[in-house]
Parts: C-alpha cells; sequence; structure tokens
C-alpha cells in the first residue's frame, strides 16, 4: 500500500507540473499578444479553457502538445510485475511503435526485477520512440512490481514528455481464491 501511495503522489506532481508549465506559457503569450491588457482580462482568458486534469473522453479539449490534441498523443504501456518490466509503445491508431523488456536489454534472473533494470528499459524505449517521431506520450501502467516509477523516470530521461499518467493494475473485489502463502 505505501508504494502505489508513494507512486500517486508522484504521479500528481508529475501531472500537476506539466499543467503549471503550460499555463505558464499561456499566459507568456498573452502577454506578449496584448500590451493594453488589464490583469481581470488575462485572468479570465487563462482560466477560460484551461484545466490541470485531462479531458474526459468525448470533450473537446484548447490544450495541444506539437499540434495534437490529447486523444491522438502516443501511449506507453508498462506492465510491472514481480519479474519483469514491459514498456510497448503504440500510436493513437494502436500500432505498435516500440516493445521492450528487461530481458531483452540484457539483464537476467533476478535483475530483471530491479528498478535500475526498468529505469534501463525505460531509457531504451524513449530513446526508440524519439526516433520515430514520438515526443509527447500518455502512458498506462498495469501492475504493483518494483519498475512502476522507475519506467516513467526512464522515459523522460529517454527524451520524451509524459502528458498524462493513467493507473490500470486490476484490483480483484474479492473475487478469486487467493494463492498460500509463501514461506520464507
Amino acid at each position: 500500500i505505501w508504494i502505489s501511495f508513494f507512486f500517486i503522489c508522484n504521479c500528481s506532481s508529475i501531472t500537476f507540473s506539466r499543467s503549471i508549465q503550460t499555463g505558464i506559457q499561456r499566459f507568456q503569450t498573452l502577454v506578449e499578444n496584448s500590451d493594453s491588457a488589464t490583469d481581470k482580462e488575462l485572468d479570465s482568458t487563462q482560466s477560460k479553457g484551461f484545466s490541470y486534469f485531462p479531458p474526459v473522453p468525448g470533450k473537446e479539449s484548447s490544450l495541444q502538445w506539437d499540434g495534437k490534441k490529447f486523444e491522438e498523443i502516443p501511449i506507453v504501456h508498462i506492465k510491472a510485475t514481480y519479474n519483469n518490466t514491459h514498456i510497448q509503445v503504440f500510436t493513437a491508431e494502436k500500432v505498435p511503435l516500440v516493445l521492450l523488456t528487461c530481458g531483452y536489454m540484457g539483464f537476467k534472473n533476478a535483475k530483471k526485477s530491479t528498478a535500475l533494470a526498468a529505469q534501463t528499459t525505460g531509457i531504451a524505449a524513449g530513446n526508440k520512440a524519439a526516433k520515430k517521431g514520438v515526443y509527447h506520450v500518455r502512458v498506462v501502467v498495469k501492475g504493483l512490481g518494483p519498475g512502476r516509477l522507475a519506467a516513467i523516470q526512464g522515459l523522460t530521461l529517454g527524451g520524451l514528455e509524459v502528458i498524462s499518467i493513467t493507473d490500470n493494475t486490476p484490483v480483484p473485489h474479492n473475487g478469486c481464491r487467493p494463492r498460500k502463502a509463501r514461506r520464507l
């Protein structure tokens, strides 16, 4: 539980900082374009179409990244299991661009499940995606492995800008009977 709480706190700060940068950029362009604008006019125009949250499906958003709407931005799927981390980059039309795992990057056995392996894989996936023309991505994370946050950090170190982070981890509502407890 502590790991997921830590991850949620870090994710909100990442998304929040991106939104603040966008708001500052928009404010600067408004100031440059209109020299005679008053403070009240600038505040009203800034808050009219700006939101700190990603748009609801089906609603239009005034924010654009490289001329693309939120729905047109490529998606990175990160599956963080206890033994490995998979990173896949898809276009908005679900065409696969990059597929990398920690095992593919040369990590063997127990080293595949480390945060360092996930970060290295994220950097390599970010570099490959950037070579194919992808610079802004949405991230969907699934699983509770140690590579959750490290893979996202690797993507940003690899040259990608993360716009939104979604946790898609399946949570059972007391469905199946769990495995017997491990004896250490």
